[in-house]
Order: C-alpha cells, then structure tokens, then sequence
C-alpha cells in the first residue's frame, strides 16, 4: 500500500494545478483516506461529475443524417436517390442536433467505466460510478485509446469540463499502469512523462495563490542582442515560473526527470546536468541585460531515488544561481516550506 500522505499530495498538487478542485464540494476528497491513486482519482472525478450532473450535463449541436419522414433540417437529394428512401415515404435529411451525446460526455463516460472495471477502486466508489454512469445512459460508448484529446474545446457553457477532462486524461494516458504482480504502484505514475506538466502547473499555482504579491506568471526572456540586430532563428526562451519585487526577479524552471545528476566518465564523478545549467544560467544572463545582479535563476528539480540531488547555492558572473530538490514524498507542510522559502531571496532587495 502506497503511504496515504503521498496520495494526498498528489491531490494538493492537482488542487492547486486546477483550481476547480477548490471549489465546495472538492473539499471532503482531502479528508478521505486513499489506498492508492485510483481511489483518489475515482473519488474526484464522483465530486466533480457529481456536481456537472446537479448542474445537468452539457449538451452540444451534433451533425446528425437520419432517413426520416417529413423535412428535417436539409434534405440530401443524392443520398435520398442512391438510398431510394423516396418510395418508403421517407427523406435522407442531415441536421444538427442538441443532444448531451457530446464527445465531452463520451470521455467522462469512458474513463468512468475504465475506473469502474480496475480492481485497485474500492467498493464504495464503484457504487458510486454505477450511479453516476445511469445519467450517461444516451451517451455513445468509446474507447480509451479513440479519443482525439486535441479536438476537445471549451467555451463558456462548458468551462466547468476542462479539469474534469485533464483528470480524465491524466487517468487515461498515465494513471493506470499495472506491474507485473498486478500491483499499482504510485512510483509508475511518478514516473510517467506527462508528469512534468503537472508538477510545473502545480508550482506556478501555488506562487498564483500564496504570493501573488510577486506577480507569479510564464512570460518568454528576450535574447541580449545588440541594438539593431535581429535574427529570425534564435530560438524561443519561455520561463517555467517568474517571480518579481521591484527590482529583483526570480526565473524558476521546473524539472520532473528519471534523474536529476549525470556521471562524466572522463573525471569520475558526477556533475549536474550540464543542459540544465547552460540553460537557466542563459536565462538569467539574458534578462539581466545590465549585469545588475538582481536577476536570479532556480532549477527546481522533483526527488529521484538517487543518493546525491541538487541542493545548492552558486554566484555565477554575479549573479545567485539556485539548484534545489523539492521531495514530494514529505508532508504537505514541508512541501510548502520549501517553496516559500524561495521568495526571500526577493525580500533582501
């Protein structure tokens, strides 16, 4: 059984990555106790399709062709011809028709029977999906790996779908990876690739909501060119997390890797990633175009299970250049400790 306190903070990470789980209703899912990551994931999705089905669930204008009798939106004299519906007294009719048998629906659907069906759900919660797939009895069935995640749009009718879908896809194309014992483990979905979204959402996030103060956001750094000059290939330098106070700016990059060191052979020893490096270094040169110093550069790295993680603080040509380790396997206080810390180097200005 995976601890319960690293369940939960996978479930602050989500909260604060989407902030709809915050809002009533989500609240009870961080007093629940959860065996493992399905439960958790199951329990939210319950809330939150809970409250889309209160609110009814969103329905949509779908291209429809049906061989019906009477006129019904355009009547298609080609197909009605090469159908010959004409002599059955019908018409070969294309429409547009309101029907809550959205693809937005179709994914929920989908993903509920997928937790429904995993063994790793407990009892209750699988009564509760049965509930909630009752409502979903006019939706089309279609299959995990069919759905175009690309294609899902949302506007103001449907805001409230987006986290739901972003559960939905985090369940579909990581969550659910299964040993060769048939034991889930949290460490499998540690380590999935869609993970560092995630864990960037989630830090920008947490600076939008607990320090708002320092104008929290991603914003792209300009090359240091000289006046006048310009080039249509340098490539485009976009922060993960910029944090500002008058004159002094913290550049954040975030980094959820297999492994966070590297082993040069040639010396016999390890280094930090040197990638890494030239790039946050680059970004704060960069932005501190007049060598002032008050520009300073973190690589905030996600805890591996290797025996040595960055932790450490360098002045490189001036300026404060930060490698830390943030363990999201602690306690949530600590979690959060650690990332507040970062803003006192911003108070010293």
């Amino acid at each position: 059984m995976v601890d319960n306190h690293k369940i939960k903070n996978i479930y602050y990470m989500l909260s604060y990555a989407y902030q709809t789980l915050c809002e009533t209703g989500y609240s009870s899912v961080a007093t629940e106790e959860f065996e493992n990551i399905h439960d958790l994931f199951a329990a939210i999705l319950i809330n939150g399709v809970g409250a889309q089905v209160k609110r009814g669930l969103h329905r949509d204008y779908i291209p429809n062709q049906e061989d019906i009798s009477g006129l019904r939106g355009q009547i298609r004299v080609a197909e009605t011809i090469r159908r010959q519906t004409r002599p059955k007294g019908k018409l070969t009719c294309a429409f547009d028709e309101f029907t809550e048998d959205s693809l937005h629906n179709q994914v929920i659907k989908s993903v509920l029977f997928l937790l429904l069906r995993h063994g790793n759900v407990k009892s209750e919660n699988k009564k509760s999906l049965r509930k909630l797939l009752m409502y979903f009895s006019y939706v089309s069935d279609i299959h995990p790996s069919e759905i175009r995640w690309d294609v899902l749009k949302y506007h103001r009718n449907n805001a409230s779908y987006r986290m739901l879908i972003e559960i939905c896809r985090l369940t579909v194309e990581g969550l659910l990876l299964t040993t060769e014992a048939g034991v889930h483990e949290l460490a499998e979905w540690i380590q999935d690739e869609k993970m560092y979204l995630l864990y960037e959402r989630f830090v920008l996030a947490y600076y939008r909501r607990h320090h708002p103060k320092y104008a929290p956001n991603a914003a792209h750094i300009e090359w240091d060119i000289t006046d006048g000059e310009k080039s249509d290939y340098l490539p485009i330098m976009k922060s993960d997390i910029i944090l500002q106070s008058g004159e002094r700016k913290i550049i954040i990059d975030t980094k959820y890797l297999g492994k966070t060191m590297q082993f040069n052979s040639i010396y016999d020893r390890r280094t930090y990633l040197s990638s890494n490096l030239y790039q946050i270094y680059s970004y704060v040169k960069n932005s501190d175009k007049d060598n002032t110093g008050n520009v300073a550069g973190i690589l905030l790295y996600a805890k591996t299970d290797e025996e040595i993680t960055p932790d450490e603080d360098l002045f490189i040509s001036g300026n404060k250049v930060s490698l830390k380790t943030l363990d999201l396997n602690r306690d949530w206080s600590v979690i959060a400790e650690q990332l507040d810390s970062v803003c006192e180097w911003l108070k010293c200005g």
